[in-house]
């Protein structure tokens, strides 16, 4: 199949790191495969090292620009089909495809939890697609409640992760390597610095556990950089608070952590972040928000806290340090079930037949 992705979005975090990783298995598999994002997109900088060819065309706002230069490298790249990922590629890729006499197959992706709003406008959207993709259960019940869509169209496929690149190392060695002090405990979070993935709710927990031997490492890139650097100054934790920035190597940060914690409050599907810890065998303490519950269960394969409440985290972080059976049990289980349920062959297992079948209703 000719597979074309349109992305608006010109962020870095896991919609657009599993675009180019889908991209990448289904080349492997033989499909012609290329993502369309605008030139000043991270994802048309992140490309190349994925393999995956991409085309740059000013997608980023819903604009006649925007719109003309889908439809005319529409018409003049035949593609079977058309994945598209944010609102204003939909919307541009739509129309596009309704002004041409023989368009490709839509298939929308909703990649996060945010409420979809019933008005006519969407309604009419998303029924320009042939198949809509959610990345977790939840979203799909609320994109078909919403919207009034046939629910054989819409269709649950939660990320797939590379489960040899993320997997159970030594942590000692681990810690060394990215120049750690392996006397200490490493509690971490690996997240895009956004509002609500609940960085600041973790920085109240850290400081309110007092424990001199516990850091807390950082990582990722985003526009909570600021608020955070104040926070962790407000708090006096500055020398025990590691920002390590955005990673290509997030695997590695993961292994050296003794407690992996999530505390987002909104937007969620079932996070990248979230199966790459449960693939490194790691205790995790994160919230029921989104499709996150898809992937683990309280006192099974996490612990669970509410939102927004430091104090709550604190002592799940807490329970999990001075716990370590309790703590290798969560591990396992959360490997175990990632692996079984949550890899990226069985993502692109689940793709692949979307794109056939959307394809031949086109035809």
């Amino acid at each position: 199949m000719k597979i074309l992705h349109t992305e608006a979005s010109c962020g870095w975090g896991g919609q657009e790191i599993r675009i180019l990783e889908e991209s990448r298995g289904l080349i492997a598999r033989g499909h012609e495969v290329t993502v369309v994002c605008p030139a000043h997109a991270r994802t048309t900088a992140e490309a190349a090292r994925f393999g995956v060819p991409v085309v740059s065309l000013p997608i980023e706002f819903k604009t006649i620009a925007g719109f003309k230069a889908l439809r005319d490298y529409l018409a003049s790249h035949a593609s079977d089909v058309v994945n598209t990922h944010s609102s204003a590629d939909s919307w541009l890729t739509s129309l596009a495809c309704a002004s041409l006499a023989n368009p490709p197959a839509i298939v929308r992706t909703r990649h996060i939890s945010a409420p979809v709003s019933g008005n006519f406008a969407n309604r009419w959207l998303y029924r320009q697609a042939s198949a809509v993709v959610t990345t977790g259960e939840s979203l799909r019940r609320h994109v078909i409640d919403t919207l009034g869509l046939d629910p054989q169209r819409v269709t649950s496929v939660p990320t797939g992760i590379d489960t040899e690149r993320f997997a159970p190392a030594d942590k000692a060695a681990a810690t060394i390597a990215l120049g750690l002090d392996p006397q200490h405990k490493h509690l971490g979070i690996v997240a895009t610095l956004r509002s609500w993935k609940g960085h600041l709710f973790l920085l109240d927990a850290f400081a309110q556990l007092k424990r001199p031997e516990l850091r807390l490492l950082i990582v990722g890139e985003g526009p909570m950089r600021g608020p955070i650097e104040e926070k962790i100054a407000a708090l006096g934790i500055r020398e025990r608070v590691m920002l390590a920035g955005q990673r290509s190597d997030p695997e590695r940060w993961l292994q050296a952590m003794d407690v992996f914690c999530l505390p987002s409050y909104a937007n969620e599907g079932v996070p990248q972040a979230i199966l790459q810890a449960m693939l490194c065998g790691l205790p995790i303490v994160t919230t029921p928000v989104g499709a996150i519950l898809e992937a683990v269960s309280d006192k099974n394969s996490a612990l669970i806290v509410p939102p927004k409440d430091a104090a709550a985290l604190a002592a799940a972080i807490g329970r999990l340090l001075d716990d370590s059976t309790l703590a290798a049990t969560l591990g396992a289980e959360a490997r175990r079930v990632a692996s079984a349920d949550f890899s990226r062959e069985a993502m692109l297992d689940r793709m692949e037949p979307i794109f056939s079948a959307a394809m031949r209703d086109a035809n």
